[in-house]
């Protein structure tokens, strides 16, 4: 799992981090001493939990949990604090989990054991990304009604769950193309194309919109991108994306984590 840990005193961060990093569950768990951080590193990359304090400076632990879970909605969060009287507030964000300080490596594993019960999720879709990008179901190769369709798919699959804008996703698959409004109208119908596509499938729910952000859901494909950078397998022999130039950044960080 990916988790990030916040909060605003350093001891209490490096305590929380210690006791999160204890488990053997957790991939990585990236520290961050304010909120605002801590959401700017959510607009860009995936996580699977985020264990926040409740009683910090600026939108708070509480209000930082809205944000993160409007960016990525799978995201499970688990409070951390020292008062009782922030309970009911954190239960109506339906958190996962709530923490009393101090925090022990013990309490920590408890609460991911938990989530680990939520996450174990029928995979939908089996999704491969090194060589070609392809994606099937149930070991049939999946047909797109455009190749730009599929491209939208690739492009979120990419970002590993991390949610995109309109105007991000254009940027990509219309990169010499400067009328924005031409783009927004043609990436909304290779959305409503992608949509019916994964419908037929009963695999809808893979392609998420929460406003003003387009993701996929990650619990619910089977996919070597993704379970490459979580466990290391399977083997990556050079070739990502390899029908897309805009996924030359990326290969090149898989060559580099080799």
């Amino acid at each position: 799992m990916r988790a990030i840990v916040v909060d605003d005193e350093i001891y209490m961060l490096e305590n929380l981090q210690e006791a999160v990093c204890a488990s053997s569950d957790i991939a990585y768990a990236e520290a961050f001493s304010s909120c605002s951080a801590a959401l700017a590193y959510a607009e860009e990359n995936p996580i699977d939990v985020a264990f926040l304090d409740i009683n910090m400076r600026g939108i708070g632990g509480l209000g930082l949990a809205e944000k993160i879970v409007a960016i990525q909605p799978a995201c499970k969060i688990i409070f951390c604090t020292g008062y009782q009287e922030y309970a009911f507030s954190a239960f109506q964000l339906h958190a996962s989990g709530y923490l009393m300080k101090p925090i022990t490596a013990e309490a920590v594993q408890k609460e991911i054991d938990h989530i680990k019960g939520l996450k174990a999720t029928e995979k939908l879709l089996t999704i491969n990304c090194f060589g070609n990008f392809e994606v099937m179901h149930k070991g049939e190769i999946l047909p797109f009604k455009r190749k730009k369709a599929k491209e939208l798919l690739a492009v979120l699959v990419d970002r590993k769950g991390a949610g995109m804008t309109a105007k991000q996703i254009c940027a990509i698959l219309f990169p010499d193309d400067t009328d924005d409004s031409k783009n927004s109208t043609y990436l909304r119908q290779l959305v409503m194309d992608l949509k019916n596509t994964l419908k037929t499938l009963k695999a809808e729910d893979v392609l998420r919109h929460d406003t003003p952000y387009y993701r996929i859901d990650t619990n619910l494909v089977k996919c070597d991108y993704l379970s490459f950078l979580e466990t290391g397998k399977p083997e990556f022999r050079g070739e990502y994306m390899s029908q897309y130039s805009w996924a030359e950044e990326t290969c090149a960080m898989l060559r580099f984590k080799e």
